[in-house]
């Protein structure tokens, strides 16, 4: 990822927020294939396991699932079959996740309202918030094995419960009670979880940022909140406060320098 120093603010925890609010994750994949493409992706909700979450600095894992009819899934299948040596199903090759906040917008340089005015050497740019996982996935993909079938049976049931009570809210306190896996027929899920592999990523890099006009002065910046503000839309506001918020966190790490 390309991180100008101005935008490289994000820490490990700030980026471990981002994945867990916007988990549906984009995995890519480069596998030589005489069958399939070189480059697969994917686009697969995750958990992100981490031990200590008063840690500064662990990385984590990520864990999801993804149908075994993807070609992805069989790219990744015939590269491990294709190498008996390969280490407890675990692909040769780095593989990406790319997780991306959903509030992002467009900057026109009419927000700039100090420097426009002044010398009008300003253009236009687009605000975003991301964060790139790279590392080595474990892929659990032989359904007759006991330790594929426990991964993937935790994998759907952790997900459900994380997705029901963290994203759609059903803790059934004043809201609806979860739904969860028990509730299918149990024949059922057995027969699904035969259509899916498992993956777990072993994080070694984990790289973030939050483009959000931190690299303008004060004047712009003002600009560019007041016009997220009128443009009194939901995206709008979103981006004004988010502006606002790596304004004030710049600001608060200058002062302590």
């Amino acid at each position: 990822m390309y991180l100008r120093g101005v935008h490289a603010d994000a820490t490990i925890p700030m980026l471990r927020q981002l994945i867990r609010k916007n988990p549906l994750g984009i995995l890519t994949t480069a596998i030589a294939s005489s069958t399939y493409p070189l480059i697969q992706s994917s686009h697969i909700p995750f958990l992100l396991d981490i031990k200590d979450e008063s840690s500064e600095t662990e990385l984590g894992i990520l864990r999801g699932h993804i149908a075994r009819q993807n070609p992805q899934s069989k790219a990744m299948i015939d590269s491990l079959e294709a190498q008996p040596s390969a280490s407890a199903g675990i692909l040769e090759q780095e593989v990406l996740v790319l997780f991306n906040s959903p509030v992002h917008h467009y900057v026109t340089p009419k927000f700039y309202t100090e420097t426009k005015p002044d010398t009008g050497k300003v253009v236009p740019t687009w605000n975003y918030a991301a964060a790139q996982v790279y590392g080595r996935a474990k892929v659990y993909y032989d359904s007759k094995s006991a330790e594929t079938k426990d991964f993937l049976s935790k994998q759907i049931r952790d997900l459900s419960q994380y997705t029901e009570t963290s994203i759609m809210g059903y803790t059934g306190v004043d809201k609806p009670g979860p739904w969860k896996v028990s509730d299918a027929p149990e024949r059922y899920i057995e027969l699904l979880q035969k259509n899916i592999i498992g993956i777990e990523i072993s994080i070694e890099r984990l790289e973030g940022k939050f483009k959000m006009s931190q690299e303008m002065g004060q004047g712009d910046v003002d600009g560019i909140v007041e016009g997220f503000e009128k443009l009194d839309t939901e995206i709008g506001t979103e981006m004004a406060k988010l502006v606002q918020e790596r304004r004030d966190l710049k600001a608060s790490r200058s002062a302590q320098v």
